[in-house]
């Protein structure tokens, strides 16, 4: 396994795509994919093409893990299953740090990002936009999956209920993230009849420590986030429990989608699933840096049913999955 530094420099944080790439797909049923891509078998995701030539092989698979926290952190958390990863494939295996979800779903919509984990909120535009694969979440050892949103402060702020946000600041993460925004604003417009500018003032972390670190620093008023992070953060002793104080707390949503690109060849998908899936977590890195949030295996999943309540979500927000 590899560390590359430079893969994506230069991305754009914003994701309106101007990006060079396969020109359109034959006609063929797609759904909201975008028209470079087909759905024949209607699950929603990105269909391997047809034409053997247009299927890739690489010698080297890149793969990034989705942005939050240190990268530093998930560079070593990842690196006995991305050893794992290599003698399962064959293939020489590198490890990005990515450093926002533009930059990694655009990595993959070019063709320069292989194996990835794509958090709750960008996976709808990552299949979409990007041809993103999914297949795997991870999930406890007796098969519990996934996290709730949260929307914290800290002790003595005066805030104690979401009303009491009024008037007062906010921190999302990005635009792109289910806990950090998405879920967040669809629950403010419709639980409480509360909008970002009009009743309180929306500010941007780019990520979910940022945030939480915001808060438990009393930087930011208030913030949305996964609370799979936040148990991940007070575990390594970054935050200590008593520094926030949870005001609101969401059903639970599907966590991290893993899969691949689209044009894979078969074969190598198949062994990319496979070494996800025999991937034995004790005693590696994984386990050590994700037990913190009672995570310990890879469970098979299929985006048609798994993330049906994030489009929703999505629907209710008026989100796009338009590429251009």
């Amino acid at each position: 396994m590899k560390l590359m530094n430079s893969l994506f420099s230069g991305v754009t944080v914003a994701f309106a795509l101007s990006l060079a790439g396969p020109a359109a797909a034959q006609d063929c049923p797609r759904g909201d994919l975008d028209n470079r891509y087909c759905d024949v078998n209607g699950d929603l995701v990105a269909d391997t093409p047809t034409d053997p030539a247009d299927q890739v092989d690489p010698d080297t698979l890149i793969f990034a893990y989705t942005p939050v926290e240190d990268p530093a952190v998930y560079k070593t958390a990842w690196s006995d299953f991305l050893t794992h990863l290599e003698t399962e494939t064959g293939k020489t295996v590198v490890f990005f740090p990515v450093q926002n979800n533009a930059a990694q779903i655009e990595a993959m919509r070019s063709g320069r990002l292989h194996i990835a984990g794509f958090n709750t909120g960008s996976n709808p535009l990552a299949v979409n936009c990007a041809g993103f694969n999914p297949f795997t979440i991870m999930a406890s050892k007796d098969g519990n999956f996934g996290y709730e949103m949260e929307i914290i402060t800290f002790p003595g702020s005066g805030i104690e209920k979401v009303e009491d946000i009024r008037g007062k600041q906010l921190a999302f993460t990005s635009p792109t993230s289910n806990s950090g925004f998405k879920a967040p604003s669809a629950i403010l417009k419709g639980d409480f009849d509360m909008l970002p500018d009009r009743d309180f003032e929306p500010v941007y972390s780019g990520k979910h420590d940022n945030s939480i670190l915001g808060v438990a620093n009393k930087d930011y008023m208030a913030a949305s986030i996964a609370n799979s992070v936040k148990a991940r953060m007070i575990s390594r002793d970054v935050i200590s429990a008593d520094q926030v104080v949870t005001i609101y707390k969401s059903q639970t949503f599907p966590t991290t989608g893993f899969g691949t690109a689209h044009n894979l060849k078969p074969e190598l998908k198949a062994q990319i699933r496979s070494a996800f899936l025999n991937f034995d977590w004790e005693g590696t890195s994984l386990q050590a840096e994700f037990e913190k949030s009672n995570e310990g295996q890879f469970l098979e999943m299929n985006y048609k049913d798994f993330w049906e309540v994030i489009r929703k979500i999505d629907t209710a927000n008026g989100v796009s999955y338009s590429c251009e």
